[in-house]
């Protein structure tokens, strides 16, 4: 196995965060045809993160680096999208609200965890959430219809249900937190 194949997984990780910018240039106009391409661009952009994945695997590459820039990678992709979707009054604030306030305060039960060498296993609430939104995001991005379907109503409540799971999946990281440490009978 060649060095660079080992490096790979962390390339594609990285290609999510190069997206962003390219991702907001097209929105910025709104018009239908850079909102597509826009939306393509998003999707195309949370497809890499099942390869880093797949090739950190396939390859023997997982590394700590790569374990904590993934998660970090999804949330810039992620937020700075949801972001411009408020800026352009296509999504609620409150939205934005409760899933940055979530990821902020499952990465603060990471870092705890963490810290008493408690791992936390990633919970299907929060997996379902981050598909949801995946798919809600482009959705809302193209906002009209488009060969006939109102994706952005579509995408607008799938992200809806996605704020519903953050909150489910916030609560179940904080149990499992718990539940950890008093296994492991820390204090």
């Amino acid at each position: 196995m060649h060095k660079w194949q080992k490096q790979i997984p962390m390339w594609i990780t990285w290609t999510r965060i190069w997206f962003v910018p390219v991702i907001v240039a097209l929105m910025y106009p709104n018009t239908l045809g850079f909102s597509v391409a826009a939306a393509a661009c998003f999707l195309l952009a949370s497809i890499t993160d099942y390869f880093d994945g797949y090739y950190a695997r396939k390859f023997n590459a997982i590394s700590n680096m790569g374990k904590f820039m993934d998660p970090i990678a999804d949330k810039i992709l992620v937020t700075s999208i949801l972001v411009m979707l408020v800026t352009q009054v296509k999504i609620d604030p409150f939205m934005v609200i409760v899933i940055l306030a979530r990821d902020t305060f499952i990465s603060g039960i990471r870092s705890v965890a963490a810290a008493d060498g408690i791992i936390i296993a990633a919970k299907p609430a929060g997996k379902w959430k981050t598909a949801l939104q995946m798919v809600a995001i482009p959705a809302v991005m193209i906002d009209e219809k488009w060969i006939g379907i109102p994706f952005d109503k579509i995408g607008y409540w799938v992200l809806w249900v996605s704020v519903v799971l953050s909150v489910t999946s916030g609560i179940e990281y904080y149990y499992g937190y718990l539940k950890s440490r008093k296994s492991s009978g820390t204090p």
